[in-house]
């Protein structure tokens, strides 16, 4: 009876949590699928429409814009956060001094808010007040940085601020991941006479493949979803310009009542996420214990 107990007991208690997660995250997906196929507009509405809001999705200006700016932000933000991000753990790795206070600097924006860094960087950025005024004040009456107030550039500066706050997190995992590394193979590279650009080309970043996988995965899935950093930076604009699916998503649904289009894109989303996600998950399950 009491090894029943010491069996059931743990399942009882995860149970209440696991099942309303359950009914709140895979519930509120599949209810947000089915207002994506009805007539709901500023309430809901069950009547079944078919995939009208797909249909007409694809064919809004906006919508394109949207799927444009996140091709933008994704690739940039992505892989500028994977260059700094290696490029500062490379630079720890040797051992510099201040290590630990320098680990902390740079790791910190990743502690903030999404909303805290597109707040701060707006005002840098913002013509009137930040860096293009800084810059005039000291005597560069020609300086002109308005890419904020642009439409052809706003969304590079949500990239800016993007990578300023996750550079640190991807340095975080690269250093774990060179820590990892046996310092024999290193000095066995060394003996025969390996320089050390061509021992972190050759030898060791091939080795750091599963952090950089892990690395994008993360960094690709906070691109896809990103939301509080274009609202609090540039609020979509100026006009509808630095839009991304996130931001079109939140207009859509709350701001001009078109509930089931505003689904629509959100399933349009969450496939790009499970595009993403579904693959690496069945790799790593499919992997052989002795492979992990």
């Amino acid at each position: 009876m009491s090894r029943r107990i010491e069996t059931w007991l743990p399942r009882l208690v995860v149970a209440p949590g696991f099942v309303l997660g359950f009914a709140f995250i895979y519930g509120l997906m599949a209810w947000n699928g089915v207002l994506s196929f009805s007539a709901s507009r500023m309430l809901p509405n069950y009547e079944w429409v078919g995939p009208v809001h797909y249909l007409a999705l694809w064919e809004m200006d906006r919508w394109w814009v949207a799927l444009t700016n996140l091709g933008i932000f994704g690739l940039l933000y992505v892989g500028g956060s994977l260059v700094l991000g290696l490029g500062l753990a490379v630079l720890l790795d040797q051992r510099v001094r201040a290590e630990g206070a320098l680990r902390t600097i740079y790791l910190y924006p990743m502690a903030l808010s999404f909303v805290v860094t597109g707040t701060a960087w707006k005002w840098i950025l913002n013509p009137s007040l930040g860096l293009e005024k800084l810059m005039q004040d000291w005597g560069w009456a020609s300086f002109s940085f308005d890419w904020l107030v642009q439409t052809d550039t706003a969304i590079y500066c949500v990239v800016i601020a993007g990578i300023w706050q996750s550079a640190g997190f991807a340095m975080a995992l690269f250093l774990a991941g060179l820590r990892g590394i046996d310092d024999s193979i290193i000095r066995a590279a060394q003996i025969d006479g390996a320089s050390l650009p061509r021992i972190y080309w050759r030898i060791i970043l091939p080795m750091l493949r599963p952090v950089v996988f892990s690395t994008v995965m993360i960094l690709s899935h906070l691109a896809i979803k990103s939301f509080d950093l274009v609202m609090a930076l540039t609020n979509g604009g100026p006009g509808y310009a630095s839009d991304v699916p996130a931001t079109f998503m939140y207009a859509m649904s709350f701001t001009r009542g078109q509930i089931g289009l505003g689904s629509a894109s959100a399933m349009m989303m969450l496939a790009t996420v499970a595009a993403i996600v579904v693959p690496y998950l069945y790799s790593e399950l499919r992997r052989k214990p002795h492979e992990r």
